[in-house]
């Protein structure tokens, strides 16, 4: 019996990350969207914006009826608003007593700025001496850059990747229209968190985590360091294809779609050539450095396979043979995909704001603890009588006048 299984039928999942209590003063994806990832799994995360405007993000993407974006509906999920104006006095002091009360912060201001305002982590930390407190910018906190702008589409250019992406003859390309860069830092700022955490049971002193948009994006790119530094190997843009693998691109059938296929070792390509009734290309091409030698003549011979067949017989075929290939999807794919649909990956919800929303679902899965939602993203400064008044016990005149000063 599976763990969910065990628990009586209609009880709440335990939430492995509940008592952690979050302050999100970052903007936009990168940071935010580590706070996203733990509260996705229990942590209280208090998102605290500007007043009037709040967030960027907001406004950043589709808009929907409640004038917030799909995007702030999607990221900034199970997490409660507040706003507080941090440059003001009576704002800091605010941020200060709330920081005494909290496990973590996340920010990403440029170096110096939280400094500025009392609000460092070293000025955080003589008050709350376990506080771990994550910083996300451009180029890290420190180095020769460290005070310049930048978004994921810099960090893409920054780090390499951008150069890797586009066909050989061709420009650099953005690798997906999507903030890459701000994802993974966040997902590098949720390890970073947990690990700071583990580090806290055993000295009882928090910590801060630095990470530069570039770096997260920098170690993912495998061995093109070692590479460089031993053979004086700079990789170039190779389209759909793959350094040290053949056959490993994308492929059209006869009824128009894209596949992937990846053969990575030699007992796939072996599969492959099997499928294709061409079982002495194996033979031919024993390894991988033989099949990169041959690349331009074998992904012609698959090429021309995979064309003369539909898309489905092509999916049949390599199911049956054992071998690696997929449509390349849409997100209309995706949505008529049973795999998806028996995964979850797609979580339906009702949103009093806006209703019915579709949003991406937690990763990873967890067995006995997994990922709950709560409500999409809320409305500005929802919360501020439940935080500010429920934690530092301001009441409704206070939290009037505060309002009228704007500071909240």
């Amino acid at each position: 019996m599976q763990a969910n299984e065990m628990r009586e039928e209609g009880a709440q999942p335990l939430e492995a990350l509940a008592g952690l209590r979050v302050l999100d003063i970052a903007t936009f994806v990168a940071a935010p969207f580590c706070g996203t990832i733990l509260a996705d799994f229990g942590a209280e995360v208090i998102k605290i914006e500007q007043p009037g405007a709040g967030d960027s993000l907001r406004q950043f993407g589709t808009p929907t009826e409640c004038g917030d974006s799909l995007v702030w509906m999607s990221e900034s999920r199970n997490k409660k608003t507040v706003t507080l104006d941090l440059r003001t006095p009576e704002g800091a002091a605010i941020f200060r007593r709330l920081a005494t009360q909290a496990d973590v912060v996340l920010e990403n201001f440029r170096p110096g700025t939280l400094e500025k305002w009392g609000l460092g982590y070293e000025d955080l930390k003589a008050l709350n001496p376990r506080l771990i407190m994550l910083r996300i910018t451009a180029y890290g906190q420190t180095g020769p850059k460290r005070n310049e702008p930048g978004f994921a589409r810099i960090a893409h250019a920054f780090s390499g990747l951008s150069d890797l992406a586009g066909e050989a003859d061709g420009p650099p390309v953005v690798p997906g229209s999507t903030s890459m860069a701000d994802y993974v830092s966040g997902m590098w700022g949720a390890i970073g968190i947990l690990t700071a955490l583990r580090a806290l049971e055993k000295t009882g002193e928090g910590q801060y985590i630095d990470i530069g948009l570039y770096e997260s994006v920098f170690r993912l790119l495998d061995e093109i360091a070692p590479a460089y530094a031993k053979f004086g190997v700079v990789r170039r843009r190779m389209g759909a294809d793959t350094i040290n693998v053949v056959p490993h691109s994308h492929y059209q059938t006869a009824s128009g779609e894209w596949v992937a296929l990846a053969c990575t070792n030699d007992r796939m390509f072996a599969r492959l050539a099997e499928v294709m009734g061409r079982p002495e290309l194996a033979t031919e091409y024993p390894s991988s450095t033989a099949r990169v030698a041959g690349r331009e003549r074998i992904n012609g011979l698959v090429g021309e396979w995979i064309g003369r067949h539909p898309l489905a017989q092509v999916l049949a075929l390599t199911r049956e043979g054992g071998v690696p290939c997929a449509q390349v999807y849409s997100i209309a794919d995706i949505f008529a995909d049973p795999q998806y649909a028996a995964r979850g990956n797609l979580m339906e919800v009702d949103d009093p704001r806006v209703g019915h929303l579709v949003l991406p679902a937690a990763v990873p899965h967890l067995s006995a603890t997994p990922a709950t939602f709560k409500h999409a993203g809320r409305a500005l400064g929802a919360d501020n009588r439940d935080v500010l008044g429920g934690l530092l016990g301001l009441d409704d005149g206070e939290l009037a006048a505060l309002a009228t000063a704007g500071v909240i």
